[in-house]
């Protein structure tokens, strides 16, 4: 796939690290603990995303260290806030791989893994669950990154089949101008032609006066209106939309957050479809999802979100690898291991990584009812 330009930009920029990268003598391991890397945004762009992420992934982490740990072993989850730059993710994984960890773990943001991944590329260190749906990253050029979700081609494919169930194939797709946006803009406009919708135009949602460049979606008639930003920039545009009077299909990408959309819309988001990549975060019937819910309680972390459910299951998937790896773990046998989980249930989410380096293909679409709550 071609890179987007912004995608292209922190590559070159990732290469001038290169020449500084750290040293992968140490291997993050001692008789009592496994220690991991961790860089996201806990402050700043991205932050509504990844910090219940972040929170998610360390109950679970909890959870298995009071219980003993894996094979005697506490897990340590080193995390360093990036406010969702590029590098200053870059610079804190070297810190972090120059302090010896054993993998890197849940980065957030498609540019911040393009300017990380130089630092591992020739080495055995694992990054494993990044929250970043870039297609490349499921391609042969990143054999050290593992996802727990599938790109946005699988997203844009799920939208655009809906629609065509729905009788809405004239598509408008309105974007944020962030990186991690203009990634999953170039997955969706490409799918949306392969698959025969018909895309008549996209526009920055900010490039303008957000009035203005509603009356440009009206203008072009679209039939379904395509959202690629968090819920904070999306949830104006729906309800702009709405006052203008258009009532075709709108729907958002998993980064748009179903139930914080649901929030800041309330009833005004009834009838919006918004891509999952994981199970419903307030459901009962799968027993990750029940197991999260009692953290989070326990935690006193109010109620959780499919960010917090997806770092929740990324870090019960790695601990399912870490337990096959045995007593004596390396980075070899970690990745050994993690392709090894061959449609293993894990809390009732199956994963795969056989053959492939993503463990889920599961994209689900959510609706927001009259009542601002959250539908399958």
């Amino acid at each position: 796939m071609k890179t987007s330009h912004p995608l292209r930009q922190t590559l070159a920029a990732a290469a001038l690290l290169l020449a500084s990268a750290v040293s992968f003598g140490q291997n993050g391991v001692s008789k009592t603990t496994i220690v991991l890397g961790q860089s996201l945004p806990l402050t700043g762009p991205g932050s509504a995303l990844a910090k219940p992420f972040h929170q998610g992934a360390k109950m679970y982490f909890d959870r298995v260290n009071a219980a003993g740990g894996i094979h005697g072993r506490q897990i340590e989850l080193v995390t360093l806030d990036d406010e969702g730059y590029a590098a200053t993710s870059a610079a804190n994984t070297q810190k972090l791989l120059g302090q010896g960890v054993f993998s890197l773990f849940g980065f957030y943001g498609s540019p911040q893994v393009t300017m990380v991944y130089p630092l591992i590329k020739n080495s055995e260190t694992v990054l494993f669950a990044p929250m970043a749906a870039a297609d490349e990253f499921r391609g042969a050029q990143y054999p050290n990154i593992y996802s727990l979700r599938p790109g946005y081609s699988e997203e844009a494919a799920a939208v655009t089949k809906h629609a065509e169930t729905v009788g809405a194939r004239k598509f408008f797709i309105l974007y944020a101008g962030d990186s991690e946006s203009q990634a999953a803009l170039d997955s969706a406009t490409r799918v949306i032609t392969s698959l025969g919708g018909n895309l008549l135009g996209k526009d920055t949602l900010g490039s303008a006066g957000l009035a203005a460049t509603v009356d440009k979606v009206l203008a072009a008639r679209p039939e379904s209106v395509l959202l690629i930003s968090d819920s904070v920039a999306a949830a104006p545009a729906v309800r702009a939309l709405r006052t203008k009077g258009f009532r075709g299909a709108i729907y958002g990408f998993s980064n748009t957050g179903e139930s914080l959309l649901a929030e800041e819309l309330g009833p005004a988001g009834a009838g919006v479809v918004v891509v999952r990549a994981v199970p419903k975060s307030d459901g009962t019937r799968v027993a990750v999802v029940r197991e999260l819910q009692e953290d989070a309680a326990a935690a006193k972390l109010g109620k959780p979100n499919v960010y917090m459910l997806e770092g929740y299951i990324a870090a019960r998937v790695y601990a399912e690898a870490l337990r096959r790896v045995g007593k004596d773990p390396t980075r070899a046998k970690l990745k050994k291991a993690i392709e090894g989980l061959d449609e293993v249930s894990v809390g009732g989410f199956r994963v795969h990584f056989t053959e492939d380096r993503v463990a889920s293909r599961l994209v689900e679409l959510s609706v927001i009812d009259s009542q601002g709550r959250v539908r399958e």
